[in-house]
């Protein structure tokens, strides 16, 4: 079975472009929210996500400073699959929101877009928004 990509979005109220940014690219800002803990290599573009006893590796792909920053999962066979942040600030409001992209199997599609919007709360609060 192919993995699905979908898009959610979230209003990331007052927390400002540097904050997001850290929590988004940064080992300490990851570690706050994403994963327990975060290791970098020497080439700082992989990374290696703890959650209790089990990890994962990521490299990122595409950065574009304080805007977007893209990770493909290391042990996906898919190229083309990765997970991505991207950063963006309202004109009417002036608020950030935080995009998601994501792929999941259709049948744990609802449990991966739920496993974000419970991450994201823990970065909300981590942001103090």
């Amino acid at each position: 079975m192919s993995k699905e990509k979908f898009h959610i979005e979230f209003l990331m109220g007052n927390a400002t472009l540097n904050s997001l940014w850290r929590m988004i690219s940064q080992i300490d800002g990851l570690s706050e929210w994403f994963a327990d803990e975060v290791l970098m290599d020497e080439t700082e573009t992989r990374y290696t996500f703890l959650w209790g006893k089990s990890s994962n590796d990521a490299q990122i792909v595409y950065s574009k400073p304080q805007s977007l920053i893209r990770y493909h999962w290391l042990d996906e066979e898919d190229e083309n699959i990765y997970f991505e942040f991207i950063l963006r600030k309202l004109d009417l409001s002036g608020e950030m929101t935080l995009e998601i992209t994501d792929f999941a199997e259709p049948n744990e599609k609802g449990d991966a877009i739920t496993l974000w919007e419970s991450q994201v709360e823990l970065l909300k609060r981590r942001l103090g928004v």
